[in-house]
């Protein structure tokens, strides 16, 4: 069955549906079963250095729901232009949010003339697809990049192509180093 668009999920409804254990004397219980692993595994790349100059944010605008598989694409588009442009020492990226929130989805027919084999259920509450960020407090942080003064240009389009793939509106901000450390950040 092919996945539903992501604007079924994209609204937060409700409180989040997270994994939650609760450890007996014989052994771990999981409540929620049956989650698949989010797609990102990379959180940081580059090369960490103190001497970079500046700090390029991406910050979300929105309240919703970021797919966990947006968040890889964006690491994804922003690393390889960054990478390509600067090299891998010249730079570090930081994904700064992880996909904690289950999906669930009704699992449905949705080819032509499903409606005369299944009627399905109503309110149903579904088994887990994914994961995704939950959004509640804007503005929200989710990526920064470090550069030297020369790169900066290179980092603001690296966000740029990164912002296409997220489905809520998104900004970029650039920060000193100094500015970036004042405001509880650290370098």
């Amino acid at each position: 069955m092919p996945k539903r668009p992501w604007r079924c999920y994209r609204e937060l409804t409700k409180r989040a549906y997270v994994k939650k254990q609760k450890k007996t004397k014989k052994m771990r219980r999981l409540y929620v079963k049956g989650v698949p692993d989010p797609k990102i595994r990379i959180f940081t790349m580059g090369k960490r250095n103190p001497e970079f100059d500046y700090v390029v944010k991406l910050t979300i605008n929105e309240i919703g729901n970021i797919n966990n598989l947006s968040l890889e694409a964006a690491r994804i588009a922003s690393n390889r232009y960054l990478r390509k442009n600067l090299g891998t020492s010249n730079y570090y990226l930081k994904i700064l949010l992880y996909p904690f929130h289950v999906i669930r989805e009704h699992k449905m027919m949705t080819f032509a003339g499903a409606d005369r084999l299944q009627d399905g259920m109503r309110r149903a509450f579904g088994k887990p697809c994914g994961t995704a960020v939950r959004i509640r407090k804007i503005p929200k942080d989710i990526m920064l990049v470090k550069v030297k003064k020369q790169n900066l240009e290179i980092a603001k389009e690296a966000l740029r192509r990164a912002k296409h793939k997220f489905p809520l509106k998104s900004s970029i901000s650039i920060l000193t180093s100094e500015e970036y450390k004042q405001a509880g950040g650290v370098f």
